[in-house]
């Protein structure tokens, strides 16, 4: 059988590059990727398919990835963001075991390769104000305007960045630039920002540094330093690769010398992926926190009631492109039903309720029914549920005058009870305004069905609770955040909240079988009929607080069509 080549379809474009490296031998045999998230607020879906790349790719190739955290901005950081951030790495399923490293581990070793720029007359400390500099970059047509400082002595340089480390400058009065060439049609070569003076207290540092590495001067060194061989970002630093080269050249980088390469971001529709835009949700009030189940953050979906697996799956579905493109919800949501539908046990439970009689059914007698706990895996054995005379069912599943093919309960209509009896609607009980009180029926008693099923077949089968066994709980009925598919898509005078779901949300009491009432946080089950749902961590012992992970079926495309 013929060997595959490094250009097999089944690789995708970084894997070819890693195979091919590997065959010819340019990184010593080694693969070595990390995974360099900004601690300055929650990570997202967007978040978890990069997660998967670095650490998948590793795993692959049995090379190693590091968790790096590019802390070079104090002050948006803190350790609360760190910390949420391994919660979710390691959430998801992957462990970076004794690599995590933070930028500020190399601010000295930064601080002095920065030095080695000044002295090889490749960086220069200028005095223009932020302000000035933006002005002053020209267009990607037009050259920028060359700083009067960019030919100052090597000597007065090193000087005044030595004394900008010591604080005796204000903040913003100087920064250190690279001279490279302020008329490359590439923005980011026009002279970038190396430092800025910055008094902040660090999370790490404290307030050992007054002078803080920007990203891209911090990114491809700290690569170097980790001897990191595949750099792998987003396709929007495309653009910074040349810098990041840059840096390497006027390094004189040759031995272990990481390599950049881009793959297109995950956007996903009906949501944001920008932290500035999630933040202004959180500290709008528009959600609860981060971890909101209507969020895009891990920590959002994993309480909404997301599995690491699903995340994984989806991912490892969306493939790994060269240009952007926008994924639809529905992939992701058809990856957790897929999960839970495998994995998940049957509850029955009903959300708009309305009571039920069954007038021949004996008065104070309980049946202990068997029920099966999840039919896609037999081995999980049945559960039992409690049956008696008077039980709830969902209102929408009975009509007294039905339109053709409608199957539930209706006067004179037979439907069997899930895992019970058939029955038989005889008439209802309304209250004053018409509204419907309790339907009352007969049952069949040579009908129960168990596990072996019955002789005798309806079209339609109902869920139910006894109405004496209910357990009554509040339930959280989440939906998508915004109701267009591309809420960034907005006119100039708009704003991405317009376009938020007033109905994202609604909170109800709901009535479920007494199997799940010492079920804990995290837990999930297939509500029959109805939905995906996972306990909020909100719960007390025997209260469970249940979140809709998602609904049996794509109910968002019938309302599209």
């Amino acid at each position: 059988m013929k060997e595959k080549n490094h250009n097999t379809p089944s690789l995708n474009f970084l894997e070819q590059i890693i195979v091919k490296d590997l065959e010819e031998n340019r990184t010593g045999g080694r693969v070595h990727t990390r995974f360099p998230p900004e601690p300055n607020g929650y990570l997202h879906i967007g978040h978890a398919k990069s997660i998967c790349l670095n650490f998948g790719l590793a795993d692959k190739y049995k090379g190693l990835c590091n968790l790096r955290f590019d802390d070079t901005n104090p002050t948006k950081e803190n350790v609360g963001y760190v910390n949420a951030i391994k919660e979710d790495v390691r959430w998801l399923g992957f462990n970076w075991e004794d690599r995590e490293y933070y930028a500020s581990d190399y601010f000295e070793k930064l601080y002095e390769m920065a030095v080695f720029l000044i002295k090889k007359e490749k960086a220069y400390v200028c005095e223009m104000s932020g302000e000035e500099i933006a002005a002053g970059r020209g267009t990607p047509s037009t050259p920028g305007r060359i700083s009067p400082w960019r030919d100052r002595p090597v000597e007065e340089s090193l000087d005044l960045f030595e004394r900008m480390r010591n604080g005796e400058f204000p903040d913003g009065s100087r920064v250190l630039r690279a001279k490279i060439d302020m008329a490359s049609p590439n923005m980011h070569m026009r002279d970038p920002v190396m430092y800025r003076i910055m008094r902040a207290n660090h999370h790490r540092t404290g307030d050992a540094w007054c002078i803080y590495p920007m990203y891209d001067w911090a990114h491809g060194q700290s690569d170097y330093l980790e001897n990191i061989t595949h750099s792998i970002c987003t396709l929007e630093f495309e653009v910074h690769r040349p810098l990041y080269n840059w840096f390497l050249d006027a390094l004189e980088i040759q031995e272990n010398r990481p390599r950049q390469f881009e793959f297109a971001r995950l956007n996903l529709n009906y949501t944001v992926m920008s932290k500035r835009k999630l933040l202004e949700l959180v500290e709008g009030g528009h959600v609860a926190g981060w971890d909101d189940p209507r969020m895009p953050t891990i920590s959002g979906l994993r309480r909404r009631g997301y599995t690491p697996a699903s995340i994984r799956v989806f991912s490892d579905r969306v493939g790994v492109a060269k240009r952007e493109n926008v994924i639809d919800m529905a992939l992701l949501e058809h990856c957790i039903r897929e999960d839970l539908n495998k994995n998940a046990p049957r509850v029955m439970g009903v959300l708009d309720p309305v009571k039920l009689i069954i007038d021949n059914y004996p008065d104070g007698q309980v049946e202990e029914l068997e029920a099966i706990r999840n039919p896609e895996r037999p081995e999980a054995g049945s559960r039992t549920v409690p049956f008696s005379k008077v039980l709830y069912i969902e209102r929408n599943d009975f009509m007294e005058d039905p339109p053709k093919k409608f199957f539930r309960l209706s006067p004179g209509k037979e439907v069997r009870l899930k895992y019970a009896y058939i029955i038989k609607c005889e008439h209802v009980e309304k209250d004053e305004n018409g509204h419907i009180t309790a339907i009352h029926c007969t049952y069949d008693p040579e009908t129960r069905s168990g596990l072996s099923g019955s002789t005798r077949k309806v079209k339609g089968t109902l869920h139910w609770v006894s109405a004496d066994h209910a357990l009554e709980t509040e339930v959280r009925l989440y939906d998508r955040l915004f109701n267009v598919p591309e809420p960034d898509d907005v006119p100039e005078d708009g704003n991405f909240k317009d376009h938020l779901n007033p109905e994202s949300l609604e909170v109800i009491t709901g009535l479920l079988e007494p199997s799940v009432k010492d079920a804990g946080p995290g837990e999930r089950f297939q509500f029959e009929r109805t939905g995906y749902f996972c306990i909020d961590p909100d719960s007390i012992p025997g209260k469970p607080v249940f979140n809709r992970t998602v609904t049996l079926r794509d109910s968002w495309a019938k309302m599209q069509k």
